[in-house]
């Protein structure tokens, strides 16, 4: 019975190892977002992390002739980052991040994490 205990139990941890890694830590897109930064903002009850938001610019809508913003909520992790974003609010920034298949509350509170500025006018 212990011959076949130990390694049910290692597959069920490798299993459940992957499980995690792919819902939580396995980057499943990357790219840039370009807008107006709305707000940067640090909160959080337990996890104190850093979020903000873009306004793109564009028209769409569900009915013609309606407008409708386009927003990118996102999380920051690296502090300098934020600090940039948080000194700079109205101004235009092209930000290029990674999108993940769920947020972690440490890493933020969104499953994009802005990793790099790439311009900002």
């Amino acid at each position: 019975m212990k011959k076949f205990l130990i390694p049910l139990f290692i597959v069920i941890f490798l299993a459940l190892a992957g499980i995690v890694y792919y819902k939580y830590y396995f980057v499943f897109g990357e790219g840039v977002k370009s807008g107006y930064l709305n707000y940067a903002v640090k909160k959080g009850n337990v996890f104190k992390t850093y979020e903000g938001m873009l306004i793109q610019e564009g028209f769409g809508g569900t009915k013609k002739g309606q407008f409708s913003s386009y927003e990118f909520e996102f999380s920051v992790v690296d502090k300098e980052i934020f600090e940039v974003l948080e000194k700079n609010s109205g101004k235009v920034f092209d930000l290029r991040y990674k999108e993940y298949h769920n947020a972690i509350p440490w890493r933020g509170n969104t499953a994009y994490i802005v990793d790099s500025i790439l311009s900002m006018k």
